[in-house]
């Protein structure tokens, strides 16, 4: 997807130099954007309300990228009412020209150390995602996913600038497309990076769907050959690991829409069904059916799912069926 280019901000560090107030320069502008409005929700959905996947791919056709416009408005707000921040946010977001090239811009910052340097990894960035129309899909999703499923997530800007979920996450869709290209040894050198920066370590070779949240992030490590379908949520401390020194297929298999909560370990090649939920703390060493609710160590289908798909809802209380399950099974074993 090409860049569209908006010459009315290229003046932005002039503007500031000159001591001019955004308010008052930009007030009919603002006001004409605010009356009519992009009907953001009918292109990217509410996923949490249920409804209808967003049709990126005629999104990236149109010309319009409502995602962007957005992540430039809130800028431009944030520049108004933190000064401070103003050079930053012209740096990241109000200088480039597409969604696609400030990640890369904010990601190569990210990363870079004193031998990989961040015009290197702008450039490694920006050649993968401005080419790679997957990615450009995915990237946009996955912001929608933020935006719909965690609270603490206030703008499409915060996401991109903030949310070490959503960069590592970012990184690693480059580190994989460099992965299926056969430079094996940068996506690695990549993947290093994310950890150590981000304290996320995901293979390279792990195939990821998209609208993935990784909330937090911290601690999640996703091995060679997972698999993580479509509008899955992984909050922190999550691992997706084999069982040993095996080698060939030897990693989970994580269905569309399942919720896997803080610090669920899936261990070797088994299936998390489809829309399943995995409560907090869970060790998860067999196949998990589609709809269930599974808790403990080692897990166990305490439950079904009977409202809508748990990764959406991100409703992953499982106290009472837990509490259910144990007093069954407590009573089934004094009865015999």
């Amino acid at each position: 997807m090409g860049c569209v280019s908006d010459k009315r901000w290229e003046s932005f560090p002039d503007m500031f130099s000159a001591g001019l107030s955004l308010k008052e320069t930009q007030d009919e502008e603002k006001e004409a954007k605010f009356n009519a409005k992009f009907p953001f929700e009918k292109v990217f959905p509410v996923y949490a309300m249920s409804l209808s996947k967003p049709d990126t791919d005629s999104i990236l056709n149109s010309g319009r990228d409502p995602i962007w416009e957005a992540v430039r408005e809130e800028a431009k707000l944030e520049a108004e009412k933190e000064p401070i921040l103003s050079s930053f946010l012209y740096a990241s977001i109000l200088a480039h020209d597409c969604l696609e090239q400030a990640l890369a811009f904010v990601l190569a910052n990210r990363l870079q150390n004193p031998t990989l340097l961040a015009t290197q990894l702008m450039d490694i960035f920006s050649n993968v995602m401005m080419h790679d129309r997957d990615i450009q899909r995915s990237i946009r999703l996955d912001v929608q996913a933020f935006i719909d499923r965690d609270p603490a997530c206030l703008s499409y800007s915060s996401a991109l600038l903030y949310l070490k979920g959503y960069h590592s996450l970012q990184s690693y869709r480059v580190a994989h497309a460099l992965w299926k290209q056969g430079r094996n040894v940068l996506a690695l050198a990549l993947q290093s990076r994310i950890s150590e920066v981000f304290g996320v370590d995901i293979h390279p070779a792990a195939k990821i769907g998209d609208g993935i949240l990784l909330d937090h992030g911290t601690g999640v490590v996703i091995g060679e050959t997972a698999v993580v379908g479509n509008r899955v949520s992984l909050m922190h401390g999550v691992t997706l690991g084999g069982t040993g020194k095996e080698t060939g297929d030897r990693h989970p298999k994580v269905g569309d829409l399942a919720l896997l909560g803080a610090c669920v370990t899936v261990l070797g090649n088994i299936k998390i069904g489809e829309g399943a939920m995995i409560a907090a703390g869970s060790l998860v060493l067999k196949h998990v059916p589609p709809h269930s609710m599974v808790a403990g160590t080692p897990a166990q289908v305490i439950g079904s799912i009977d409202e809508q798909d748990p990764s959406l809802t991100m409703n992953h209380d499982a106290t009472k069926e837990f509490f259910k399950h144990v007093a069954v099974s407590f009573r089934d074993g004094r009865s015999k």
